[in-house]
């Protein structure tokens, strides 16, 4: 027990104190959440670099945390609109009101050091492939040794066989059944294996069956890591999800403030035509 709780310390994250996710290998040797690195970043004075962008190297992303610990706050939404807004079109790690790149300085947790990262920023470091895996099964091993009870089994509760992502339950075999009646909306919810931490169901890629993470412009079109890779997207213009969001509706916004200043406008031009044809009718 006790030298499980030691190896749990050593995989934990320096900044958020969760199980490392997307673990980025900084230069110094030590290791940080790619989420954490992009928050201690725009603490400093960076503005926001996407932590849904891939890191250099790509690996499969863990999909749950550790159960004995909690899940992260995720940034507020008007948040990351603000810090989209004062950084779009804008390259990770570079200061508000930059004009010529400059050297990005990581101020590692762990070492208390300021840590060269170059002009790309967090775009140069790869993924810590190694320590994500030994992470991956870590979490199993907790999983398989902590067993998850149902949910809503009445005393004595027996053991969870699954669990529902859009009910963000797990439940034995009859619970679901209960749960999840035949000809109701909830019996088209896909059963997973139980877990403690569910994550939100985003938007999926029907090809690839794979969490779409960028937008082609060219194809005008959501596309997953799978997509990315093909022929056909050779030479295309793909960006992050959040920057096409970002500029799409910032599209949207002054389409919307034109239409909504202009309407005034049509009003009266439509009473004069009114008048217009009332007078000549008369």
């Amino acid at each position: 027990q006790t030298s499980m709780k030691n190896m749990e310390r050593e995989l934990v994250c320096p900044v958020c104190k969760e199980m490392y996710k997307q673990p980025l290998a900084l230069p110094c040797t030590h290791n940080v959440c790619h989420v954490c690195a992009s928050e201690v970043l725009l603490q400093h004075g960076h503005l926001y670099c996407d932590p849904t962008s891939e890191p250099t190297s790509p690996a499969a992303t863990p999909s749950t945390r550790s159960p004995r610990l909690g899940r992260r706050a995720v940034p507020k939404p008007d948040r990351l609109d603000r810090l989209l807004k004062s950084g779009f079109g804008t390259y990770p790690g570079r200061k508000r009101g930059a004009v010529h790149p400059q050297t990005v300085t990581f101020p590692c947790p762990a070492c208390q050091r300021d840590v060269d990262l170059g002009e790309r920023g967090l775009g140069s470091l790869f993924r810590n492939l190694t320590l994500e895996r030994v992470v991956e099964r870590y979490r199993q091993t907790i999983n398989i040794s902590a067993a998850i009870m149902c949910q809503f089994c009445k005393p004595p509760q027996l053991e969870a066989t699954k669990g529902c992502t859009e009910c963000k339950s797990s439940f034995c075999n009859e619970c679901f059944k209960l749960y999840h009646p035949w000809g109701t909306q909830k019996a088209q919810h896909e059963p997973t294996p139980p877990t403690l931490t569910f994550r939100p169901k985003g938007l999926m890629c029907p090809e690839h069956k794979e969490e779409v993470t960028h937008y082609c412009k060219t194809c005008q079109r959501l596309v997953c890591q799978l997509c990315r890779v093909r022929r056909t997207h050779t030479s295309h213009k793909i960006t992050p999800v959040l920057s096409a969001y970002q500029a799409l509706r910032e599209k949207l916004t002054k389409s919307l403030a034109y239409i909504l200043s202009s309407q005034d406008t049509v009003q009266t031009q439509i009473a004069e035509l009114e008048e217009t044809v009332k007078h000549t009718e008369v």
